[in-house]
């Protein structure tokens, strides 16, 4: 089958349409015309598989890794990371229009930077005698001995691996590694022999590990890209400044430490137990007067009686949701700022805030992804 390319859609696909039907595509680009088997996924939707590029983007490049397309990591290696940026961001803007329902006419800023070598943090699944990433849509394991889009470190550690992982017997078990680039944290996630432990105490430490100024323990969230943490605070932040603050979702305090050098009362709320314990410990470790509380952001949000100047929420994929929003509703506060993962359910939460009487002062893609369909996107909300 013959098809155009539309356009790309979040997620790493792309769309054309053949005979009514929607059909989604990876490893392709808008107006590329394409030679694609097709196969039936539901409904009136189509999966395809590309066969031939008759037409290729003048953008389209040679991927710099030998595992993409098979590995399921990275899905924009066969483009330029200035197409890759550009098209997020129309991607951003249609999920605002499909899904919010807002017209946002404003502009939408990006902030990049290097696009390989970025990552701190990789998942590394290990299947009788295999270890690497799973292949696109299946837990099938590609076998790798580097990761471009990993931290040196990481990488070393990858090769490593991949060298002495034949001296052991086959095990199955995901293993996370994350480094500050002089020091290794591994976190088993599964039960592995007492046998094969040595693979993995050789490389670190399942310690606390120290990024840049925070305590991170195993299991506590910490932003991926190496290069954009700290313009990732600068954008959440920007000029903002007040009497009180509240930091939904902080982690291990990422944002909370800024907050606190620019409001009189800073409130963290923090649900996981590791990361909480790493909050606490952070925020006394710098001797701010931060008060921390453990509890989801539904629980906390209903003991405010009174709206504080600005409200922080870096939520999960899932977004902030239909009780958080009621609250900020409720509360409506004069500032909200939101730090979204996911652009379908920032839409989504945006939608609900403007209907009920926020503005969008400003919104900011920040590409902490590069080379894969994920973004980060900072929204500026005011009443």
């Amino acid at each position: 089958m013959t098809l155009r390319i539309e356009k790309l859609v979040y997620g790493g696909d792309g769309l054309a349409r053949s005979d009514g039907r929607v059909v989604l595509t990876p490893y392709v680009l808008p107006g590329e015309l394409i030679e694609a088997e097709l196969r039936h996924a539901k409904s009136d939707l189509m999966r395809g598989t590309v066969v031939d590029v008759l037409e290729a983007s003048a953008s389209r490049v040679d991927p710099a890794c030998p595992y993409f397309g098979r590995c399921g990591g990275c899905h924009y290696q066969h483009t330029t990371h200035e197409q890759q940026v550009e098209q997020k961001a129309l991607i951003l803007r249609e999920a605002l229009r499909r899904v919010g329902r807002l017209e946002f006419e404003g502009e939408i800023t990006t902030v990049s930077g290097e696009p390989w070598h970025y990552r701190n943090r990789t998942q590394l699944h290990f299947d009788k005698g295999k270890m690497g990433y799973f292949a696109a849509g299946s837990h099938a394991v590609v076998s790798v001995d580097h990761c471009p889009i990993s931290s040196p470190k990481l990488n070393d550690a990858i090769g490593r691996l991949a060298r002495d992982l034949p001296h052991y017997r086959g095990f199955e078990a995901t293993v996370e590694l994350f480094t500050n680039e002089t020091d290794m944290q591994v976190h088993i996630l599964d039960r592995v022999p007492h046998s094969v432990r040595p693979l993995f105490e050789e490389l670190g430490t399942s310690e606390p590990l120290e990024y840049g100024g925070f305590r991170v323990s195993c299991g506590s969230f910490f932003q991926v890209n190496r290069h954009l943490v700290d313009r990732l605070v600068e954008m959440a932040l920007a000029d903002s400044s007040g009497g009180s603050a509240v930091d939904l979702y902080a982690g291990v305090g990422l944002f909370t430490v800024g907050l606190a050098s620019r409001f009189g009362n800073v409130a963290a709320v923090e649900s996981g137990s590791s990361a909480f314990r790493d909050l606490e410990w952070n925020m006394q470790r710098a001797g701010l007067a931060v008060t921390a509380v453990k509890k989801t952001a539904e629980e906390y949000l209903p003991s405010l009686d009174a709206a504080p100047d600005l409200i922080v929420a870096d939520p999960p994929r899932s977004g902030l949701g239909r009780v958080v929003i009621s609250e900020l509703l409720r509360l409506r506060a004069p500032g909200v700022t939101i730090v979204s993962c996911d652009p379908a359910t920032l839409a989504r939460d945006l939608g609900a805030l403007v209907g009920g009487g926020y503005r969008i002062k400003g919104m900011t893609l920040v590409d902490l992804f590069p080379q894969t369909y994920h973004l980060e996107t900072v929204v500026h909300l005011s009443l």
